[in-house]
């Protein structure tokens, strides 16, 4: 693994996936509803309820009250999840948050510019 698109799939993606169960499940959504609206198996959800995905990426405080409004909107029926991971994935790029999990991750250089080059 050593491209930023792949650090998303194998790393920013489930950790999203992660924090918005926890906001939905915050908000009273039971492990189905949760399924239900993020595309996920109840399983899954229970997976990332237990800590056992999604744990490898630790968003700041702001990411984290983007996806707690976002999943607000997503249950609000406002919006939908597609539409809300690309906006988190793009502030992640746009604040370059991304940087820090691939030099956690795949160690790049302090100076990379791959994803802004």
């Amino acid at each position: 693994m050593d491209t930023p698109q792949e650090v998303q799939v194998w790393f920013v993606l489930p950790a999203l996936r992660k924090e918005y169960v926890l906001a939905m499940k915050k908000k009273g959504l039971k492990q189905k509803e949760i399924a239900s609206i993020l595309g996920l198996t109840e399983p899954a959800v229970s997976q990332y309820l237990k800590n056992k995905r999604g744990s490898e990426v630790c968003f700041t405080d702001n990411v984290l009250k983007e996806i707690a409004e976002s999943s607000q909107a997503i249950i609000d029926n406002k919006t939908d999840f597609r539409t809300e991971v690309q906006k988190i994935l793009s502030h992640i790029k746009k604040t370059k948050f991304i940087c820090k999990v691939c030099h956690d991750h795949i160690h790049t250089s302090e100076d990379c510019k791959i994803c802004y080059g």
